[in-house]
């Protein structure tokens, strides 16, 4: 006598259902990653920027220090490039913005700020942070 077969017998697969759900899951765990690795990439460049500019606002505070009856308002890079900590001695270092276009630390200032106007003594500030006080773009308080 032969077995009697099962109304059900037992799968050796996936539904379609459960591939789809899982597919979901992992593109969508995919995404938050590549979406956090943005945001990390962001921050590491505020925080190599706001970096720099320290070292900027340190080589100000240094030639000041230097030459005590310097106005700030005359500083310029060329005067300030000797002090920069671990410089080149002839340049003030520049920092890349979030569109990749060049940042220049305005030295005549304190405390010094990165802005897009070449030279170092003009231009608007840069800081997509938009605070003065999170260190992020800027020397911070």
């Amino acid at each position: 006598m032969k077995p009697a077969r099962s109304a059900n017998p037992a799968r050796g697969g996936f539904t379609l259902i459960e591939l789809s759900v899982v597919i979901f899951i992992l593109i969508a765990l995919l995404s938050m990653g590549f979406g956090m690795s943005k945001a990390i990439d962001t921050w590491k460049k505020a925080k190599e920027a706001s970096e720099t500019l320290r070292s900027v606002y340190t080589a100000q505070r240094l030639y000041l220090a230097d030459h005590p009856t310097t106005a700030l308002s005359t500083l310029t890079p060329t005067l300030v490039a000797p002090y920069i900590p671990n410089g080149n001695g002839t340049t003030v270092p520049t920092a890349t913005s979030l569109t990749n276009s060049t940042l220049y630390a305005r030295v005549n200032v304190s405390p010094p700020y990165w802005t897009t106007a070449a030279g170092g003594t003009t231009g608007s500030a840069y800081d997509p942070s938009g605070s003065a006080t999170d260190s992020l773009w800027d020397v911070g308080q």
